[in-house]
C-alpha cells in the first residue's frame, strides 16, 4: 500500500454480518469512521476481500502512514479461518494485522486480554481464548440450526413458538401471533414455516425482531417466554466454552439486539448470575463494536502510548 511520512494511524475494523465499520483516530483524538454494507465489498474468498478491504484502508487513511490494523471478522468462526485472512493481509503490507472473530473485539473493548465476548446481533457466537491461547468458539452455527438469542435466532424461535402455541387451540389475536402474521405478511398459520424459510437470510428474517419485545411489552407472555429462552440459549454458549476449557470469569455481550434490548440484556445477565453461582461477571458493551479493534490495533503499535475510552458502556 502507498502511504505518505503522515502521523502514523491504527485502522480498527469491525466486519458485521450486514454492516463494515472503520474508524481510526485523528491526532486530535477525534475519531474518523467509515460504515458500509458488507456486501459492498466482501465475496468471502480471503485473498479477494484482503485486497478490497485494503482498497478502502488506502482510501480512508487519507494518505497517512499506517502504524497498524486490527480486524473483527464475522465469519472467521475459527483459528484457521483468521488465520488465513490474516495472513492474506502480511502478504501484501508492511505493518503488523492482527484478525481475530468479531465477538473478541468486546472484551477488548474494555481492555480485558482474558474476557469472553458474545455477540447478540444479526446472528450470534461467543469466543474466548483458553489459558494456552487456543481459540475457543460456541454458536455461530447460521440462522436455519443456530444463532440462538440473535435477531434471525429469536425470530425463527418466536415463528415456532407461535406454531405451537395455535396448534393447542390458542387464540390469533395473541400479541405475538398478531406481530408475527403482519411482519412476515402470513396469510394462515399453515404458511408460518414457509414465510420463515422465504427470508432467506438471517439479515432478512432478524430485521423483524423488535416485533417480539413489542409484543412482549404488550403483555405477551409467548414473547416473553421467547425472550428469556434467547437468553438462556446465550448463556448456555458460555457453559459450552467453560466445559472446553475457558477460564475467563469475565463475559462481554454486545451486538445490536442485545444492546438495544434492555429485556434481552436483564434476562441474559441474570441466567449469568444464576447458572455460574457468581463466578463469572456479565458486562454489557453498547458502544460500537470496532473500538475494541482500535484498541487492538493500539497494542499492535509499539509507538502506541494510549487508546480510545469505549464510546458507550454499562456493567
Amino acid at each position: 500500500m502507498k502511504t505518505t511520512n503522515k502521523v502514523a494511524t491504527e485502522i480498527g475494523i469491525d466486519i458485521g454480518g450486514t454492516k463494515t465499520h472503520l474508524r481510526r483516530y485523528l491526532p486530535d483524538g477525534t475519531a474518523k469512521d467509515l460504515i458500509l454494507p458488507t456486501t459492498e465489498w466482501r465475496v468471502r474468498d480471503w485473498t479477494s476481500d484482503a485486497k478490497a478491504l485494503l482498497a478502502l484502508v488506502e482510501r480512508f487513511s487519507d494518505g497517512a502512514t499506517i502504524a497498524s490494523m486490527a480486524i473483527g471478522a464475522h465469519g472467521c468462526d475459527d483459528a484457521e479461518e483468521c488465520n488465513a485472512f490474516q495472513v492474506a493481509f502480511a502478504e501484501r503490507v508492511n505493518f503488523p494485522v492482527q484478525v481475530v472473530n468479531d465477538a473478541e473485539l468486546l472484551p477488548a473493548a474494555f481492555d480485558l486480554s482474558d474476557g469472553i465476548g458474545v455477540v447478540a446481533g444479526t446472528g450470534s457466537i461467543a469466543v474466548c481464548r483458553s489459558p494456552d491461547g487456543r481459540m475457543l468458539v460456541a454458536g455461530g452455527w447460521g440462522w436455519v440450526i443456530g444463532d440462538e438469542g440473535s435477531a434471525s435466532g429469536l425470530m425463527r424461535e418466536a415463528a415456532r413458538a407461535v406454531a405451537l402455541y395455535l396448534d393447542y387451540g390458542g387464540i390469533p389475536d395473541e400479541p405475538l401471533v398478531r406481530a408475527l402474521f403482519a411482519a412476515l405478511e402470513i396469510k394462515s398459520s399453515a404458511r408460518i414455516g414457509s414465510a420463515v424459510g422465504r427470508s432467506g437470510s438471517a439479515a432478512q428474517l432478524g430485521r423483524h425482531a423488535h416485533i417480539i419485545f413489542e409484543a412482549a411489552e404488550a403483555g405477551s407472555l409467548l414473547a416473553r417466554q421467547v425472550v428469556r429462552d434467547g437468553a438462556k440459549e446465550l448463556a448456555d454458549l458460555i457453559a459450552r466454552l467453560r466445559h472446553n476449557g475457558a477460564g475467563a470469569t469475565t463475559v462481554v455481550a454486545g451486538g445490536s439486539v442485545i444492546a438495544s434490548q434492555p429485556m434481552l440484556w436483564s434476562a441474559f445477565s441474570e441466567q449469568i448470575t444464576n447458572r455460574f453461582d457468581g463466578s463469572v461477571t456479565a458486562r454489557l458493551f453498547s458502544g460500537p463494536p470496532v473500538e475494541g479493534a482500535c484498541r487492538l490495533a493500539a497494542r499492535l503499535n509499539p509507538a502506541a502510548t494510549n487508546t480510545p475510552r469505549p464510546v458507550s458502556s454499562s456493567s
